[in-house]
């Protein structure tokens, strides 16, 4: 039997404890072809910033890198690996995204690992896959690197999942962590109630991907039963797309709900009282009242608002702001400077774009 791809020690422990992994977007010219010197900054700024990882090639990054007319998936792996190979000055695990059918996640599981990434963040999206195909591909792709698993909202097509398959997904041992983003507290439920109900419990990690209640995933103490003992288990970090901005600020964040469970009341306060103002800045971004038609376009225009990007474009034409989006998103960094490391941004662009 082939051996079970595990993190390295430090790395497990980062995830363990919690950290903050932005979902990398993709930097693009006006012609939509790649843009390395902004990519290679993006990237630079979430290391700058404090993040505990990143996560790329990843609904974010635009699924659509993976067509052969754009041949994008090696190389905007390639380019983040680069930077943290020659700049990190602090660990950063790094997620590839995994998608389609057991042969192609599989394969993109094997390059990620060929370019030093550390585990794969691996969708559910499989036209027509029962729980257990879900299952046994898992359990496939989980020979060539760690998994993280993701919950992806229905709204953006994903899948229903069942209590009984996050347990059984858990209890695979390549499994390092989990990512509920299904934006339903029910769903959500789900995922901590299956992995409770694992022999691996204590080994699997909670993200929240809910980034309309960033800040409640974080505060939440479940508390549960197993082996007829109560316990407690807690959502530790994120892997966000909303924190593909205002990354300082969501190292804050973090950094305030780790002092809220250690009994800092007063860094509970302080998030109990950001926590709407997140979810209205991450309703500007992500672009609900359009059924987030405008969400990957959302978080270009706030890079390009700050001069990381310089303009919105996705490889899809339609991947464009909605209506008033822009102005919004303008609207939500006025009312929200904490939330929205601008000067941080203009602090350092300069030297990430170099």
């Amino acid at each position: 039997m082939p051996r079970t791809p595990v993190l390295p020690a430090h790395l497990a422990a980062l995830l363990a404890a919690g950290t903050v992994i932005p979902a990398h977007p993709l930097a693009l010219d006006a012609n939509r072809h790649l843009d390395e010197r902004r990519q290679r900054a993006l990237t630079r700024y979430y290391h700058a910033a404090g993040a505990g990882g990143v996560a790329v090639a990843v609904h974010t990054t635009q699924f659509e890198i993976r067509d052969d007319r754009y041949g994008l998936f090696e190389p905007v792996l390639a380019l983040a690996a680069d930077v943290l190979d020659k700049e990190a000055t602090h660990p950063m695990i790094r997620i590839a995204g995994a998608v389609g059918p057991t042969s192609q996640a599989m394969c993109e599981a094997a390059t990620a690992a060929q370019l030093g990434y550390h585990a794969v963040l691996l969708s559910p999206l499989v036209v027509g896959a029962s729980e257990e195909q879900l299952l046994d591909r898992a359990r496939a792709v989980g020979d060539v690197l760690p998994i993280v698993g993701f919950y992806l909202q229905a709204a953006i097509g994903g899948p229903v999942l069942s209590r009984e398959f996050w347990r059984a997904f858990a209890d695979i041992p390549a499994v390092v962590a989990i990512k509920a983003a299904p934006f339903n507290r029910y769903r959500t439920l789900d995922v901590v109630l299956g992995l409770a109900d694992s022999a691996r419990a204590d080994e699997v990690s909670l993200y929240t991907g809910n980034d309309d209640s960033i800040i409640s995933d974080l505060l939440a103490v479940y508390h549960l039963v197993r082996s007829g003992r109560p316990v407690e288990r807690r959502i530790v970090g994120g892997l966000l797309g909303q924190w593909a901005v205002g990354t300082q600020a969501a190292v804050k964040v973090l950094g305030l709900s780790k002092r809220a469970h250690s009994g800092d009341a007063d860094a509970r306060a302080a998030l109990i009282s950001m926590a709407t103002d997140l979810t209205d800045f991450n309703a500007a971004v992500f672009d609900p009242a359009h059924d987030f038609a405008g969400v990957i376009a959302g978080v270009h225009e706030v890079l390009r608002q700050q001069g990381l990007l310089e303009g919105t474009w996705c490889l899809d034409p339609k991947g464009a702001l909605s209506p008033g989006q822009a102005e919004e998103i303008r609207r939500a960094r006025r009312m929200y400077p904490c939330l929205t490391d601008d000067d941080f941004v203009a602090e350092h662009r300069d030297e990430w774009l170099r």
